[in-house]
C-alpha cells in the first residue's frame, strides 16, 4: 500500500475528531446557558415563595393578593444589576464557545494538513484554505470582542494556527 491509501482513514479520523469536539462544545454551551436560566428563575421563584409566605402567616390577604404585582416591580428594580451580571455571565459562556469552536476548527485544519502530508500531497493546494480559515477565525474573534463592554477593547486574544 502507497501513502495515500491511509488518506481516506485519516480525513475520515480528522472530521470525527471534529464532529465529537463541536458535540462536547455544544453540550456544555447549553448545560452553561441551562444552568444561567435556572439560576434567573430559582432566584426569582425563590423571593416570590418566602414573600408569599410572609404574607400567608401573617393572614394578610389583600397584601397577599397583591403579591404578584409587587414582587414584578421590586424585581424590575434590582433586575438592572441582575440583568447586567446575567448578561455578562452570557458573554463569558459565548465567547468560551468560540474560543472552542476556533480551537477546534484550527486542531481539525492541522489534522487535515498532516494527513496531506503523509499522504505525500502538496501542500501547495491546501495553503489556499489556510488563508480562508485564518479570516474566519480573524472574524470569529472580532464578533466576540465586539460583544464585550466597551466594544473588546483589549478583548479577544490572537491564536496560532
Amino acid at each position: 500500500m502507497d501513502k495515500a491509501s491511509n488518506l481516506p482513514m485519516a480525513l475520515w479520523k480528522a472530521n470525527l475528531d471534529l464532529q465529537a469536539r463541536l458535540g462536547r462544545l455544544m453540550q456544555e454551551g447549553g448545560q452553561q446557558w441551562l444552568e444561567l436560566g435556572t439560576r434567573a428563575v430559582g432566584d426569582s421563584a425563590a423571593q416570590f415563595q418566602a414573600d408569599a409566605r410572609k404574607l400567608l402567616q401573617a393572614g394578610d390577604w389583600q397584601a397577599l393578593a397583591s403579591l404578584p404585582f409587587e414582587t414584578f416591580w421590586r424585581q424590575a428594580e434590582t433586575g438592572l444589576g441582575e440583568g447586567k451580571a446575567a448578561a455578562e455571565a452570557a458573554l463569558q459562556a459565548q465567547e468560551r464557545f468560540v474560543a472552542g469552536l476556533a480551537d477546534a476548527l484550527q486542531e481539525w485544519q492541522r489534522q487535515l494538513a498532516r494527513a496531506w502530508t503523509e499522504a505525500g500531497i502538496d501542500a501547495g493546494l491546501a495553503s489556499a484554505t489556510a488563508g480562508s480559515w485564518e479570516a474566519l477565525m480573524a472574524g470569529l474573534e472580532q464578533a466576540a470582542a465586539a460583544m464585550q463592554p466597551g466594544g473588546g477593547k483589549g478583548g479577544a486574544r490572537r491564536r496560532s494556527g
